[in-house]
């Protein structure tokens, strides 16, 4: 199903890679005049050095323990017979290194040579195993763009002809006779006999092995699909990828599309610690690109608009959001309600990739589930600066040191995306997350508390009562009670000393255990009363305390509180506290009548 999905994204984007050829990042490349003479190293990487130009080659598959050299590019191993020396290596291990990376760089040479040789005709590709034949490697060395090159020896090397005209490929890797070697490069020459492609549904000739689709943390030859030899994966007789047939050109198709979504500036690709997720639609109608556009500025929290200024409200972008998500929903736009959607979960795994969640929905289910996220997660809102708070970022930073994203639990990003897209309970991990980091920082924010009261409202569905987006006076859980009380009897301090310690030294045995400290608390507050001198406040305070107090059953304080009275605690205080910032005007109003 996967496979099949991507396979027609490709299809459906139309301007991917033909079969054979792929978009490869080159860093750096070798300027040859006619006769293989360096006439100069020019750096084709970004301002920042992280990333090469893309260009069209021919796609290269390694496996194995063969070197497999590519077509008229290659990483620097390859191309210039380096290995990085280290300090970690032995003399005996380095030595190795240096054995298999000249048995690496021979190979390239011989299939240059082999493949210059078919077409003599061709200046550029002779001008490449020139260069290589009189030792141009020495003056390569001798370069000072060297020093550069070998900073980063994974980076990716080409050559061209000096004073290449319009008519010439920029690069020799681009030459269109290295059509023609296609096929040779497949490292299928020996496939068995016809099977039918798993993916089209036709008869093919089967590809053994994969291209790479790496993915960050991963090993640069990773794949989403390989087989091992001898591991129990092989039967009647046949190894590799001739157990699965997949057809030369579905596996050109499926991964090629993979590694447009997962490559650099691609907006359906979101990364989250070690997990990489991608995402698309199965066509290409309005609705479709609608809901891609909206859901890459979802999970990014909408950090990648632009600048904001002071008409640019964050919330209006919320806002427009939520409206693709409802007018998808309602079926008001082209593709509405015949289109898929999928996403897809990825994280490495040692040569491999492993697929840790995969999910696939009509684009109607998807927006409602999107809406009933931003339902669940809505909440009384008393800041100043409004910004964006439902975004799978914002949630996991919630929850760690610091917000420091990297160090979340592995399993936890995927299981927070499942509970959104399929409109599934919220991870009970993600709950207890919450109500750790409050008990570790002694911190209630917009974020927590919307996590929370999403969590609660989606443990019981089918309840009639649900927590409210403002304060609901009428709630009689306990844990809300003592947290409204908690967030009166600490603005109260606030009022009388300019500061408050209640948060820091109370919070969390009061969420825990309030009879331990809610009756030391009240008469603190009594003392922290006698030093104001507004008798309107004194009023307005105790009339909220004493209806809290009235609809806590019992004369004594619960001696503790389970993990959702926690949170029904948590949600209090957010509520009681906004109230209480908000309505300063009611102080006044109490004040004046007073008087």
């Amino acid at each position: 199903m996967i496979l099949k999905a991507l396979y027609d994204y490709y299809h459906r984007c139309g301007d991917l890679a033909p079969q054979g050829w792929e978009y490869k990042e080159i860093s750096f490349i070798i300027v040859l005049d006619a006769d293989g003479n360096l006439i100069d190293v020019e750096d084709y990487r970004s301002e920042d050095n992280k990333h090469g130009t893309p260009y069209l080659v021919v796609k290269g598959v390694r496996s194995g323990t063969a070197p497999k050299p590519y077509l008229f590019w290659d990483n620097v191993e390859y191309t210039c017979n380096y290995v990085a020396p280290s300090p970690k290596n032995s003399p005996e291990r380095q030595a190795e290194l240096l054995r298999k990376a000249a048995l690496k760089h021979n190979a390239l040479v011989d299939k240059f040579k082999a493949v210059s040789s078919k077409y003599p005709e061709n200046t550029a590709l002779k001008a490449v195993c020139l260069f290589y034949e009189n030792g141009g490697l020495e003056n390569l060395y001798a370069h000072h763009m060297w020093q550069e090159i070998i900073k980063k020896p994974t980076v990716n090397i080409s050559y061209r002809l000096d004073k290449a005209t319009d008519t010439v490929p920029e690069i020799v890797a681009e030459e269109p006779c290295l059509e023609n070697e296609i096929a040779d490069s497949s490292g299928n020459e020996d496939s068995e006999k016809q099977s039918i492609c798993l993916i089209s549904g036709k008869p093919c000739e089967p590809v053994e092995s994969t291209s790479p689709t790496p993915i960050p943390g991963s090993q640069a030859t990773a794949r989403l699909v390989s087989f091992q030899i001898n591991s129990g994966y092989d039967s009647y007789g046949k190894q590799k990828g001739l157990n699965a047939p997949i057809s030369k050109e579905a596996e050109a198709s499926y991964t090629t599309a993979l590694n447009r979504l997962l490559g650099k500036g691609s907006q359906n690709k979101y990364i989250i610690g070690n997990r990489t997720f991608v995402f698309w639609g199965s066509s290409n109608s309005e609705a479709t690109v609608m809901l891609e556009n909206a859901l890459a500025k979802e999970l990014n929290g909408f950090d990648d608009d632009i600048e904001e200024t002071d008409e640019d409200d964050p919330n209006v972008r919320v806002e427009t959001v939520t409206k693709v998500f409802e007018s998808i929903y309602y079926g008001n736009v082209p593709g509405a309600l015949t289109d898929r959607f999928y996403i897809l979960g990825l994280a490495p795994n040692s040569a491999r990739i492993a697929v840790t969640h995969w999910s696939d929905t009509s684009l109607r289910d998807f927006a409602s589930n999107m809406l009933k996220h931003h339902e669940d997660m809505e909440i009384a809102d008393r800041r100043t600066d409004k910004k964006t708070y439902t975004g799978l970022y914002n949630i996991l930073r919630a929850i760690t040191v610091n917000g420091k994203v990297s160090d979340i639990k592995s399993n936890l990003p995927e299981a927070i995306v499942k509970s959104i897209v399929e409109g599934r309970p919220y991870p009970y991990s993600l709950m207890q997350q919450v109500i750790l980091r409050i008990h570790a920082d002694h911190k209630i924010d917009i974020v927590r508390a919307a996590i929370i009261k999403a969590y609660l409202n989606r443990i019981d569905r089918n309840k009639q009562k649900q927590l409210t987006v403002m304060l609901n006076k009428e709630e009689k859980n306990i844990g809300y009670l003592c947290g409204r009380l908690f967030a009166v009897l600490e603005y109260t301090q606030r009022k009388a000393l300019g500061t408050s310690t209640f948060a820091d030294k109370y919070l969390g045995a009061a969420m825990s255990s309030p009879a331990k400290v809610f009756p030391t608390l009240i008469k603190l507050t009594e003392h922290h009363l006698s030093k104001i001198n507004s008798p309107g406040f004194k009023i307005y305070i105790e009339k909220i305390r004493q209806e809290i107090l009235a609809k806590i059953s019992s004369p004594v304080f619960p001696t503790q509180l389970d993990i959702n009275r926690q949170g029904g605690f948590v949600i209090g205080h957010h509520h009681q506290m906004g109230d209480l910032y908000t309505h300063k005007d009611e102080e006044n109003k109490v004040e004046n009548d007073n008087n």
